[in-house]
């Protein structure tokens, strides 16, 4: 019965992401988060390459760390291709000074990833993505979802996903 309220939310309200779905405009600036650098992030602005995006509570942070390896030995080509991780601040227990502190080494650490907070759930409640969990999304140069998947990657979902990508950097 939840599914059934849920697939109707979503339809009724639009609420979600499809693959070929353009991706929709979320600005996250202020008390809903923003850079970890600082400013705000227009997930708009994910346009004129192709781009692995990864929501994530921090709790589950690992989950497709396989995926992600995979995904670094593939060495792709900056210029065509980008990497955003952002972080549902909401979704965890770890205090937010704790996270902030973590999250400034890793942007340090990997500085061509974006990273970002979600403070609010402004991603749940807006793209519908799944909360307390690890969505991986990736984007085309225009802008539009070619793959989606929230929780664990399975390893042919895994293949999948390294296919679209090298697909999509290579022919865009």
């Amino acid at each position: 019965m939840k599914k059934i309220i849920l697939l109707f939310t979503l339809v009724i309200f639009g609420f979600g992401i499809e693959i070929g779905s353009v991706v929709p405009q979320v600005v996250l600036s202020k008390k809903d988060g923003g850079l970890v650098s600082g400013g705000a992030f227009d997930l708009s602005s994910l346009r004129g390459k192709v781009y692995l995006l990864v929501y994530s509570d921090p709790d589950k942070r690992d989950l497709n760390e396989e995926f992600f390896e995979k995904v670094k030995a593939k060495n792709f080509d900056r210029s065509k291709y980008g990497s955003v991780a952002i972080i549902n601040m909401a979704a965890t227990w770890m205090p937010n000074f704790l996270l902030n502190a973590i999250l400034k080494k890793k942007q340090k650490k990997f500085p061509q990833t974006i990273y970002v907070k979600d403070n609010r759930k402004v991603l749940v409640k807006k793209w519908g993505l799944a909360d307390q969990n690890q969505d991986i999304v990736i984007i085309d140069k225009e802008g539009r979802v070619v793959f989606y998947k929230a929780g664990k990657l399975s390893p042919k979902e895994q293949e999948r996903a390294l296919e679209i990508l090298t697909e999509k950097i290579q022919n865009d």
